[in-house]
């Protein structure tokens, strides 16, 4: 129960630390590319000793590698953004509603007959979506920002699906979560080529504050992943149900901090997307 509780309080602390970095001035892209070295050099020192070379042969698991790398930090960096400019509980929700659209996705590429309560789910998180993504009648500086949480929400869950498939035909030697940490690793390598860029055109210029923010971040961004996959062993439940509860629990919880700490405004509409997103779990759960 104890990593239960850790993945879920990782979670939230990571859309914390990105609303933060606003009020401490805290470049969010560079702090993002240190955080990424950071949760994979965690992950390798956990992880390294399940590493065999003959994964290197079987090597079709590193163009997948390279590409999440890019999916993570694009979205990573756009989540640390939305955090900031849409909000925690707006961020939260798109981000983990995005496992309908990877559902979408599964169902497709499985040509599966979905059943009417999987549809209701489905349909219920894009509505909650939607919902929470619909900018205010008088807040104009705001709906600038509301195209991040649609691109969190199909983003997110293309790359859960891309996850799903790299772990079920790629990953025959390597482990899901060395793959994840190698990833990380890359997507920080990545970042650095893209910070040095901008640092040698002039529009950027590396801080101390900023490479100890992204450490910092790091910390909870890979043990929100490790907690959550101990989860599925120590809880005794089976993985949809942890799954399920891991989200309802992080949405609803990201609302309140959202609300109590940063005094984020709920709306009517808002609310019932709220509503309407933790159905969506609940319903596909019960669909599984």
């Amino acid at each position: 129960m104890i990593p239960f509780i850790l993945s879920i309080f990782s979670s939230i602390i990571i859309f914390v630390i990105f609303k933060l970095f606003k009020k401490f001035k805290i470049d969010t892209f560079q702090a993002i590319v240190f955080n990424y070295f950071m949760a994979g050099i965690i992950g390798i020192s956990l992880y390294g000793n399940t590493w065999n070379n003959a994964a290197l042969e079987q090597n079709g698991w590193m163009v997948f590698s390279l590409l999440t790398s890019f999916l993570f930090i694009f979205l990573f960096f756009t989540m640390g953004r939305s955090s900031q400019e849409n909000g925690v509980a707006s961020t939260s929700i798109a981000v983990k509603m995005s496992m309908a659209f990877s559902l979408v996705i599964l169902i497709v590429y499985h040509s599966e007959v979905p059943s009417v309560l999987k549809i209701t789910g489905i349909v219920l998180a894009f509505l909650g979506v939607l919902l929470v993504s619909l900018p205010e009648k008088k807040a104009t500086e705001k709906s600038r920002y509301i195209w991040m949480l649609i691109v969190l929400f199909f983003g997110s869950g293309a790359l859960d699906f891309m996850l799903n498939y790299v772990q079920e035909n790629k990953l025959e030697i390597l482990s899901p979560s060395l793959f994840t940490s190698f990833t990380m690793l890359v997507a920080g390598v990545i970042g650095t080529a893209i910070l040095v860029f901008r640092i040698v055109k002039g529009k950027s210029k590396l801080a101390g504050k900023n490479i100890i923010a992204g450490l910092i971040l790091g910390i909870p961004n890979f043990f929100s992943i490790y907690f959550l996959l101990l989860s599925y062993t120590t809880t005794g439940w089976t993985d949809s149900t942890v799954l399920a509860l891991t989200n309802v629990s992080v949405v609803l919880l990201s609302a309140m901090f959202g609300i109590i700490l940063f005094r984020e405004r709920m709306t009517k509409i808002k609310i019932i997307g709220l509503i309407a997103a933790l159905l969506a779990i609940t319903t596909l759960y019960i669909a599984q």
